[in-house]
């Protein structure tokens, strides 16, 4: 069975939650405190050397990091990774950006105001991350404008991918309401089957056919 490492509060880590939600896919999950760098142990450093959650062990033992590698793989010959040249290649466009342009701003905002007690220097740098979060936001505002999803006419993973720290961007201090398209665009990714919550995250062994173990 797949094995997850993971983190409740981590977006990153609720990409692969929520694509296995999406594909049926069940896998166990093993919780990692990142806040007491339980990721920095020896056995974990084994698995990946980056020290980062997520992690997805697949049967054989090999490990993959990185949230959006994680996806690409998950989703191979899926819906969720188109099959045409271009969409494939928009596709990961988006996800770059998330990588990029996105995750660093609104995720590390997020962080910073709710889970550690900042230091000066982060509070000197918040203004920044936060414009630079809204400036991600507008972006995506006018993809929206024109379009229903990311990367292709049905939804990928490249709006599981901006899904994740976009819906509670809030929490990092901005300002969703100035973003309508982005609005509508949550609202289409939590009405799709098979959907599921950051939060409360499952425990344990994930079947698909019932309830976590």
């Amino acid at each position: 069975m797949l094995r997850l490492y993971d983190n409740h509060l981590s977006g990153n880590g609720y990409k692969p939650r929520l694509l296995l939600a999406h594909l049926g896919q069940g896998y166990q999950r093993i919780e990692l405190d990142i806040l007491r760098n339980e990721t920095r142990t020896p056995e974990f450093l084994a698995l990946n050397p980056n020290g980062r959650i997520p992690v997805l062990a697949l049967e054989d033992g090999t490990c993959i990091a990185e949230s959006n590698a994680i996806l690409h793989y998950l989703a191979e010959g899926s819906r969720f990774l188109p099959s045409g040249r271009l969409d494939r290649a928009l596709t990961l466009q988006w996800m770059f950006f998330e990588q990029y342009s996105h995750e660093p701003n609104i995720a590390v905002a997020r962080h910073w105001i709710q889970h550690v007690e900042m230091t000066e220097a982060q509070r000197a740098q918040l203004p920044v991350k936060q414009e630079g979060g809204n400036a991600a936001l507008a972006v995506m505002e006018r993809h929206l404008g024109e379009a229903d999803w990311f990367g292709g006419e049905a939804m990928t993973v490249a709006d599981i991918a901006l899904y994740a720290y976009t819906h509670v961007a809030e929490e990092g201090g901005f300002d969703l309401g100035l973003y309508p398209a982005v609005g509508a665009w949550l609202g289409r990714v939590a009405r799709q089957p098979a959907h599921v919550p950051m939060n409360p995250a499952p425990e344990g062994v994930v079947d698909p056919a019932g309830p976590p173990g």
